[in-house]
C-alpha cells in the first residue's frame, strides 16, 4: 500500500461533503485515496484540453477552474466555473468521447485524478456514487439549458445581473458591505460568459456601480443589493 500524506486523504478533503463521494464509508474513502493522484495546478495551467482522449475523472479539492469551449473560429467561451467538490471530465468519461472542453485553473487549485478503470468500478459497486453522478449530469444539463435560454431571451444588462447572482450562489460570502464574490475573473472572461464584447461589459459594470448595485475592491466584486440585481435580471430571488 503506497504511503499518502494525511492531508491528501479523502477524509480530510475540505470539499468532501460536497462531492459525489460524500456518502462513502471511511474504509471506502481509504481505498479511494489509494487509487488517486493529487496535483496542484498554478493559475493558467490546464488539466485537460478539448479534443484529447479522457483517461479518468478529476475531482476538485480546492480552488476554481474555468471550463471553456473553442469554436471553429478560434473564439473561446467559458461554459462554467467549477469549484471545490465539483467533478470534471465525467461526461466524456462515460461516453468515451474526446473532451469537448478545456479545463484551466483560475488560481492555485488542488485536484485529485482518478483512473477511468477504477472510477467505473467505484460507480458500479456504490449506488450512491452513481446517483450523485447522475444528479451532477442532470444539473449540468439544466444549467446549459438555462444559459442558452438566457442568451436568446435576455439583453446584456439582464445577463450580467444574472451572472453576478449565479456567482453569488456558488462563490458568495457575507461581509459587512454585502456579498463578496470569492472568485477573480477578468473582464474578458466575464464577457464570454454572457456572450458580449469586453467594452459592453465594462460599460454595464460601471452602470451597476453608479446605481449602487455593486462595488469593486481590485478584482473582487461585492454585491450591495441582490434584490435589485434580481429585478434587473428578471429573476425571482
Amino acid at each position: 500500500m503506497r504511503k499518502i500524506k494525511e492531508a491528501d486523504k479523502c477524509q480530510h478533503c475540505p470539499s468532501q461533503g460536497k462531492g459525489v463521494f460524500c456518502d462513502l464509508e471511511s474504509s471506502e474513502l481509504d481505498e479511494l485515496s489509494q487509487h488517486k493522484v493529487t496535483n496542484t495546478y498554478k493559475k493558467g495551467q490546464t488539466l485537460f484540453v478539448q479534443g484529447n482522449h479522457p483517461f479518468g475523472l478529476y475531482c476538485i479539492n480546492s480552488g476554481n477552474i474555468k471550463v471553456t469551449k473553442t469554436g471553429a473560429d478560434g473564439k473561446e467561451t467559458i461554459v462554467r466555473v467549477a469549484q471545490g467538490g465539483d467533478i470534471l471530465g465525467h461526461r466524456s468519461l462515460f461516453t468515451s468521447d474526446f473532451y469537448t472542453a478545456t479545463a484551466t485553473a483560475l488560481e492555485e487549485t488542488k485536484v485529485c485524478f482518478i483512473d477511468k478503470k477504477y472510477i467505473l468500478k467505484v460507480i458500479e459497486e456504490n449506488p450512491s456514487v452513481s446517483l450523485h453522478v447522475i444528479n451532477k449530469l442532470s444539473r449540468d444539463m439544466g444549467s446549459a439549458e438555462n444559459r442558452l435560454s438566457s442568451l436568446h431571451q435576455k439583453n446584456v444588462r439582464e445577463r450580467l445581473a444574472e451572472l453576478l447572482l449565479l456567482l453569488e450562489q456558488t462563490h458568495g460570502e457575507d461581509i459587512e458591505e454585502g456579498r463578496r464574490l470569492n472568485i477573480k475573473l477578468t473582464r474578458e472572461e466575464m464577457a464570454t460568459m454572457i456572450g458580449t464584447a469586453n467594452e459592453t461589459l465594462i460599460r454595464f459594470i460601471s452602470e451597476f456601480k453608479d446605481e449602487g448595485l455593486i462595488e469593486q475592491q481590485g478584482k473582487i466584486i461585492i454585491l450591495k443589493d441582490t434584490e435589485r440585481l434580481a429585478d434587473w435580471a428578471n429573476l425571482a430571488y
